[in-house]
């Protein structure tokens, strides 16, 4: 939280840069980011910014909440995910995924949940242990000299996935997750700090809504957001129309849910997060009642038994 004029209390919302997202984009640019102080940036820096309490509520890739699960809180009903082809989300390979082995591959430095994802898929999907780097990429120049593959997120990939250049084979990362387990992929949630959810709640609750309201509302301003962003000439209407509440998803049910809960398991199974000493951060309250501050989420230290989603309060900080 952040004073304003020594008066007033202001929410630090963080806001991810891309296309994925577009229906907060555009409820912020309309009166939804009234009273907030917003930070755009990518997910790595978001998460970054979270964890280091620069931030009071984020949206940040869902590894991010299995690592820090102490800290944050997931809020209901919201995230970013995909039943199959995200379209945005990509390995970019100059070799067949088969072939990969222990070769080089680069990892976009604005993800952080992906990198997770591919080290899974390769790993289970395709029997490779290749040698990662994490950099800047673009889609200029996707697999650079002395690398086998890349992986792509957020609107490089899209332009990638619509656009794909010669040479070059093109890997769902989404599709694959959904080959390899038949359960949804969960990209990215919205979180809050426990501390600030502990001592805000009716701030966190406003900003919540305000989240929750913009993705409800989206078949009311699809075509407004979509005409605003097609000036550039990056994407076409009919590419954003297929990608935004069809491939790419926004509601955080039991079965998303139950996809979150597969991938903190494999993620830890794999050595990728840690496993065991936390507990469910989300026992008991009434999140409806009370002003929502997390929804039923997985925690990394218990990853089977409870099912469904139980919400929490802000009031009592989803206290374990």
């Amino acid at each position: 939280m952040r004073k304003k004029g020594g008066l007033c209390m202001v929410p630090r919302l963080g806001h991810i840069a891309f296309l994925n997202v577009l229906p907060l984009t555009y409820a912020l640019a309309h009166g939804a980011a009234e009273g907030l102080d917003i930070l755009r940036a990518s997910p790595a820096q978001l998460n970054g910014r979270l964890e280091a309490k620069g931030l009071d509520v984020s949206g940040v890739s869902s590894i991010t909440y299995a690592r820090h699960a102490d800290d944050l809180l997931i809020l209901p009903d919201v995230c970013i995910a995909s039943d199959g082809d995200v379209r945005s989300v990509l390995l970019v390979s100059r070799v067949p995924a088969e072939e990969i082995g222990t070769q080089r591959v680069l990892l976009s430095d604005q993800s952080a949940s992906s990198h997770a994802l591919l080290k899974i898929i390769l790993r289970r999907s395709y029997g490779a242990a290749p040698a990662y780097e994490t950099r800047a990429l673009t889609p200029e120049d996707p697999v650079p000299d002395g690398a086998a593959a890349s992986l792509f997120i957020g609107d490089d990939a899209l332009e990638l996935y619509h656009h794909p250049p010669d040479g070059i084979r093109i890997y769902d990362l989404a599709y694959e997750w959904k080959r390899l387990t038949g359960a949804r992929m969960v990209f990215g949630i919205w979180a809050a700090a426990r501390s600030f959810a502990a001592a805000h709640p009716a701030e966190l609750a406003m900003v919540h809504g305000r989240i929750a309201e913009a993705f409800r509302r989206w078949d009311e301003a699809k075509d407004a957001a979509i005409a605003a962003v097609l000036a550039d000439g990056r994407f076409t209407r009919a590419q954003l129309t297929a990608y935004l509440g069809s491939a790419v998803v926004w509601h955080l049910d039991a079965e998303t849910l139950a996809g979150l809960r597969l991938f903190y398991r494999y993620a830890a199974e794999d050595g990728l997060i840690a496993r065991g000493g936390g507990t469910d951060p989300c026992e008991g309250g009434d999140a409806r009642r009370r002003g929502a501050s997390c929804a039923g989420a997985p925690h990394p230290g218990r990853l089977s038994g409870r099912r469904g989603g139980r919400h929490c309060g802000a009031s009592d900080a989803c206290g374990d």
